[in-house]
């Protein structure tokens, strides 16, 4: 083993991880703000352990000098979707983006592994601004459903207890396991317009709670006690009837309330 000092080593790794993640929770944010459905549920990320770079670095062969270039994962990106059918929505979204290149991609999602592993894979070479300047790092981002996530981080568990030797048994029922996931993403998608349906609606009904009560608190800003405490009763009155109807034409009505305390 070489005598590099790892925690400097590391440094570029962890702020490209922060960076990216940062970014891709703002690409959520950015889309949903716009009222446009967004392919990703949540994002996470780390940093390799050292250990787990020089296990990776002898089962590839990649010499202790070329670790850089050599081991594509040590700063990984996941994110998670909620269907199969968002991951390609995520990666062009990816493909197109300007603050980062794309280098290849690995589908296991079509393409599964052997042990049953799905997801897809894209390798990137992303800028990180050091204070000895602009230093390319090359990342990995892992695009899954819930449900491949869910197998994956089980097998990653098993597969550290057992040293990568599983037991036949073991590996057997992982294999039964990921079809059961992948059966349960292939039905999620058959049913995908209903769930998006339900969850749009109950964003609705939340944009809308949320409209009225911060509506009525500018209504105390601008000094109408007198509208703000009517609203807010008739709020009371009916929110828990969720009659979204009825809590739509209030709001409508704040709003115009709002509009005559603004001008005067």
């Amino acid at each position: 083993m070489d005598g590099r000092d790892w925690k400097k080593f590391l440094m570029p790794y962890d702020q490209a991880v922060e960076e990216l993640k940062v970014k891709f929770k703002t690409l959520r944010g950015e889309l949903k703000s716009r009222d446009e459905y967004s392919p990703i549920e949540f994002v996470t990320g780390r940093v390799k352990k050292i250990s787990s770079i020089l296990d990776k670095a002898k089962r590839l062969n990649v010499p202790m000098e070329q670790l850089e270039t050599g081991i594509e994962d040590i700063a990984g990106i996941r994110i998670m979707c909620q269907f199969v059918e968002d991951i390609e929505r995520l990666a062009n979204l990816i493909r197109v983006r300007q603050d980062m290149t794309l280098l290849y991609e690995k589908d296991y999602v079509l393409n599964k592994k052997p042990s049953g592993y799905r997801s897809y894979h894209m390798i990137l070479e992303y800028p990180v601004q050091t204070a000895l300047g602009m230093k390319r790092v090359l990342a990995e981002v892992q695009i899954r459903t819930l449900a491949m996530n869910f197998w994956a981080t089980i097998e990653h568990s098993l597969n550290y207890k057992y040293r990568e030797s599983l037991p036949p048994e073991v590996i057997k029922r992982l294999s039964k396991a990921a079809e059961a996931a992948y059966l349960l993403d292939q039905e999620m998608s058959s049913i995908r317009d209903e769930i998006m349906e339900a969850q749009q609606l109950f964003e609705d009904n939340s944009n809308t709670v949320s409209r009225i009560l911060n509506g009525i608190q500018e209504l105390y800003f601008y000094h109408r006690v007198r509208e703000a405490v009517q609203f807010q009763f008739r709020f009371n009155e009916h929110w828990e009837t969720e009659d979204i109807r009825y809590l739509r034409e209030l709001s409508m009505e704040i709003d115009d309330a709002i509009a005559r305390a603004k001008k005067g």
